[in-house]
């Protein structure tokens, strides 16, 4: 948050944002029913650590928007019942300003003897306003909410940085990878900036090939059947 944000404009404490199903959130289950697919009727095949991961890092990932979307609605009503915590400043210039936090007020003001007064007064107001907030967020559940939603946040984040350490063994895996990677930064960038063109892209290759594998193995299984009907109904 810049300093301006904090003087002029409203300090919405959640920055988090929520994104609706979109095709990248289907992209590694695509590439596991692949995966899947390839494997039937095979014995002993490894599974994908990667997956494993990718799937309970998936449960957490949708517990921490869920509890983000909690958390918001609540936040909303108390912005709109109590105001965010803030108080008007008129310099000695004439000037008006909304300021939202002692930071701020402190800049705006400095440490001046001159304003001395107009910074205690300012103070005062500002911290009334403050415990109003404090009070409302405590009794509508917001800070519950808030604390839930962070827990949830940190788990979802120590899921995500494992995967540095979790070798992928499918092409299922690698996706499943790239899949959580572009949705948690996308929850929090901008999706047109660097690296996130860049992993979508790469994660939409590899749907593009695992799809290629799926259909030459559809394509196999085919001429197999049709060759093994030819050879029974000729005996």
């Amino acid at each position: 948050m810049t300093d301006s944000d904090n003087i002029t404009s409203l300090p919405f404490v959640t920055r988090r944002r929520v994104l609706a199903g979109t095709v990248v959130a289907t992209t590694a289950w695509t590439l596991e029913g692949n995966a899947s697919a390839g494997d039937a009727g095979r014995t002993n095949v490894p599974s994908d650590p990667a997956l494993a991961l990718r799937r309970e890092w998936q449960t957490a990932h949708k517990l921490t928007n869920r509890l983000c979307r909690r958390q918001q609605r609540l936040e909303t009503r108390l912005v709109e019942c109590v105001g965010f915590p803030c108080v008007d400043v008129r310099l000695p210039d004439g000037e008006e300003l909304t300021v939202y936090s002692i930071e701020a007020l402190n800049q705006v003001l400095g440490n001046g003897p001159d304003t001395a007064a107009l910074r205690e007064k300012a103070e005062t107001e500002f911290a009334a306003h403050q415990a109003r907030w404090d009070a409302a967020a405590e009794k509508t559940g917001y800070i519950a909410a808030l604390r839930a939603e962070r827990e949830a946040g940190e788990r979802t984040k120590d899921l995500l940085e494992t995967f540095s350490t979790t070798p992928a063994t499918t092409l299922a895996g690698v996706a499943g990878k790239l899949d959580a990677v572009l949705r948690e930064g996308e929850a929090w960038e901008e999706c047109s900036e660097f690296p996130w063109p860049q992993i979508r892209s790469a994660l939409c290759d590899l749907v593009r090939i695992a799809e290629g594998f799926g259909a030459d193995r559809v394509r196999r299984r085919r001429i197999h059947h049709d060759q093994g009907e030819t050879l029974r109904h000729s005996r």
